[in-house]
């Protein structure tokens, strides 16, 4: 059986996080979303602080999605934790916004994100964007293991 995919989800739009996670589920990798909701949250589980200190309840992810927008502390402060943390520094991020503004895309790359994909208002858009956004980084793109 091949490995499962530990994927951190970090997006505070319920209804989007769902439709991700649905299109990650047609996937022939097996996966695994652990879906956060504010960016305090995703560096909680990330640093494995406060409810997330057990690391079997925060396995170290092969993928992080990060959306560029969440309240408490949004994607760009994230993204800046993560890519300081040596112990992160080969796990992909995909960065996901409503925002195509250059200065967001600018920042995120200037952090080193990996991908920076903006969402499309249309509905049946968005599933296959997040479908296929599934298929390369779960089907096609190779990492070092960890």
């Amino acid at each position: 059986m091949d490995e499962v995919r530990i994927i951190l989800l970090a997006e505070d739009n319920v209804d989007h996080a769902e439709l991700l996670m649905r299109s990650f589920e047609n996937h022939r990798v097996p996966n695994k979303i652990y879906h956060v909701r504010d960016g305090e949250e995703a560096l909680s589980y990330l640093f494995r602080r406060g409810e997330f200190a057990d690391p079997e309840l925060s396995p170290r992810p092969h993928l992080i999605l990060l959306d560029l927008k969440m309240p408490k502390v949004n994607g760009i402060e994230v993204l800046q934790r993560i890519r300081a943390a040596e112990e992160f520094l080969d796990v992909p991020v995909v960065m996901l916004s409503s925002s195509d503004a250059e200065p967001d895309v600018e920042q995120a790359y200037g952090l080193h994100v990996n991908s920076y994909l903006v969402k499309p208002l249309d509905f049946g858009q968005f599933a296959q964007l997040m479908d296929d956004v599934g298929y390369y980084w779960l089907n096609w793109n190779y990492r070092p293991k960890p």
